[in-house]
């Protein structure tokens, strides 16, 4: 009977459930009836008044959250921007979050937060600068929502922007103007080539005119007849002494003993 006894008020401690337990990367907020306490409670086993109390946990982990959402640029083009996000809840205002936004910090302030932030920031921006400025954008972004979600002791660990989408014509304009550049790079490429050229060409030109110019001026009469009578020696050596067979007419040569 007795151990009938022991064993039926065990199952009924069991049903009622005095103890609670927050695991790791969690903090426990105790309800009584309903009503929050403001004490924190850490990892670990407490106790609880079984009917009365509900133990309440709150994820004070590093979580992740993507979102998308459109804005307009300061030159008012649509932009479509993908970011990711990484938050924690701070410890210490567990109780903060679970009270003021019902447990729910992504649901309730962090999606409104991160969807203001972006408008905000996008519209300082044209759209080629967004482009171009990307890790200035998402700095200013982190900043209004470090500022914004510390409010609701919510920390922000990592920001990105993981993609800007623009409307079809932007991205055709952009495309074009991209083009453009590159033939006009390629142009003054051809054309400082060019003009290298022409300067060689030039530079070849006049120093062969002086070159011929110097020539000019070396030759003189003694040179010349020098130069005659050098062919005429060189045309002596090589004659092999036998006259022209000539058909008729009187013989070119007078021989002269």
């Amino acid at each position: 009977m007795k151990f009938f006894a022991g064993a039926a008020v065990l199952l009924l401690l069991f049903a009622l459930a005095p103890f609670a337990s927050v695991p790791a990367g969690h903090r426990g907020v105790m309800t009584t009836f309903g009503n929050p306490s403001d004490q924190v409670l850490s990892e670990g086993i407490h106790f609880r008044v079984p009917l009365a109390q509900k133990l309440n946990l709150v994820n004070v982990s590093i979580q992740k959250g993507e979102g998308e959402g459109d804005a307009a640029s300061r030159d008012l083009q649509t932009v479509h921007t993908r970011i990711a996000l990484n938050y924690h809840v701070k410890p210490e205002g567990a109780v903060s979050v679970f009270r003021d936004l019902g447990n729910e910090p992504g649901e309730r302030i962090i999606i409104p937060a991160v969807q203001e932030a972006v408008k905000a920031v996008t519209a300082r921006f044209t759209a080629e600068e967004l482009i171009a400025k990307r890790t200035d954008v998402r700095d200013q972004i982190i900043a209004q929502l470090r500022e914004r979600l510390a409010r609701h002791a919510i920390v922000v660990d990592e920001f990105s922007i993981v993609n800007f989408n623009f409307s079809k014509s932007f991205n055709d304009a952009i495309e074009a103007k991209t083009t453009a550049e590159q033939l006009k790079l390629k142009a003054e490429r051809d054309l400082q080539r060019i003009e290298v050229e022409a300067k060689q060409r030039v530079a070849q030109a006049r120093a062969e005119a002086e070159s011929l110019a110097i020539q000019r001026q070396q030759v003189t009469p003694e040179l010349i007849r020098l130069r005659e009578m050098e062919n005429q020696r060189m045309a002596i050596d090589k004659w092999d002494g036998k006259l022209p067979n000539v058909a008729g007419g009187a013989v070119p040569f007078i021989n002269v003993k």
